[in-house]
């Protein structure tokens, strides 16, 4: 018997370019998954909202209260605006909320945007807060997007997705394995922002620069990169172990956001090692820099395919979308081989609607 379900999805990335929303619709027929992406939009924070979440992990508890509680509100907004002009129905509402705080070795990790605060604007059920879960178990929390990988992009050998950091997901020896392979359009962002440009278009800017050997050297050989997976990134490691040697940097702006572009290839060239010839589905903004997929071409065999726009843009969206359907299931939506959690689990909040 086949079971439906229409759901929207709600990702804030890294980036801080906007809030994507997603309405969805999952099909499942003989234990096999379909979906499709039936309307989707990008709404722009409000005026001084990104600077507001930079800043908030170095502000006062209060102000991470009341922000979170606010961001509720908004993100509520925004979906209630939307069902509205598209005249949708959905059955709940699946929110990743804005990472705050990611620090799984010491055991929490922090998406703000609340929950109770959405389903009382939009009177929809709402289920978030999907990490906590898998760290309290022990993991990383991060990432989870694998498990949507399996389930609905399963023709491919690896799915990269580059957003603020640049994630990838395949199956080996019938496990799936994910991992953050490095920071991306979160350093390419702020280095074109420096120019008074919200991003590098096509990475033209890139392009025209040299790559400084040093710094390249410096960056590939981080103490991350060291690491085996399960692993993962968060905005206090760029900070700390990234950011500074960029700030450091005597080099043109052209130069560094080349060396970063080469950086990014290379770390993708090193993780698409299992079926170099595979298929590789890439998605997220970093799909549309064609300097940096000329360079990933350059470091990797794979087959990169670039699919529609809205899968390109959608897809996270899309897949905590689809974690809400597991969890509204009472299935397991995270992979201890992907996070190093003790075990699998179910994770995600769940706060009713009013209607």
């Amino acid at each position: 018997m086949e079971q439906l379900y229409h759901v929207i999805g709600i990702m804030s990335g890294t980036s801080l370019d906007g809030v994507d929303l997603a309405y969805c619709e999952f099909r499942c027929n003989e234990n096999r998954w379909h979906y499709a992406i039936i309307e989707a939009v990008t709404c722009p924070y409000p005026l001084g909202w990104p600077e507001k979440l930079r800043q908030l992990e170095t502000g006062s508890a209060l102000d991470l209260a009341k922000t979170h509680n606010e961001l509720g509100r908004l993100y509520g907004s925004m979906v209630a605006s939307f069902i509205e002009t598209h005249r949708l129905k959905p059955l709940f509402i699946a929110s990743h909320g804005h990472t705050i705080f990611h620090q799984p070795g010491n055991g929490f990790t922090t998406q703000i945007g609340d929950g109770a605060a959405i389903a009382a604007k939009c009177g929809l059920p709402v289920i978030n807060d999907f990490r906590s879960m898998d760290v309290a178990l022990g993991g990383q929390g991060a990432p989870l997007v694998p498990m949507g990988d399996r389930l609905l992009f399963s023709d491919f050998d690896y799915c990269l997705n580059i957003g603020g950091f640049a994630n990838i997901s395949y199956e080996k020896s019938g496990k799936r394995l994910a991992y953050d392979v490095c920071p991306a359009n979160i350093v390419l962002n702020e280095l074109a922002q420096s120019s008074g440009k919200a991003y590098d278009n096509d990475g033209n800017i890139a392009r025209q620069g040299r790559i400084d050997e040093k710094l390249l050297n410096a960056l590939n050989g981080l103490n991350y990169y060291k690491i085996s997976p399960p692993k993962s990134l968060g905005r206090e490691w760029l900070c700390a172990e990234f950011l500074p040697m960029l700030h450091e940097s005597k080099r043109r702006l052209e130069d560094n956001m080349a060396t970063v572009v080469e950086h990014i290839a290379t770390q993708i060239g090193a993780a698409v090692t299992g079926n170099s010839n595979g298929k590789l589905l890439l998605t997220g903004g970093g799909a549309y820099n064609n300097f940096l997929v000329e360079r990933i071409r350059f470091h990797s065999n794979a087959q990169i395919i670039v699919p529609d726009a809205l899968t390109v843009e959608f897809k996270e969206a899309l897949i905590f979308a689809f974690l809400g359907v597991l969890r509204w299931r009472n299935e397991n939506n995270g992979l201890s081989s992907v996070t190093g959690a003790r075990a699998d689990s179910c994770g995600g909040a769940v706060y009713s609607g009013n209607r």
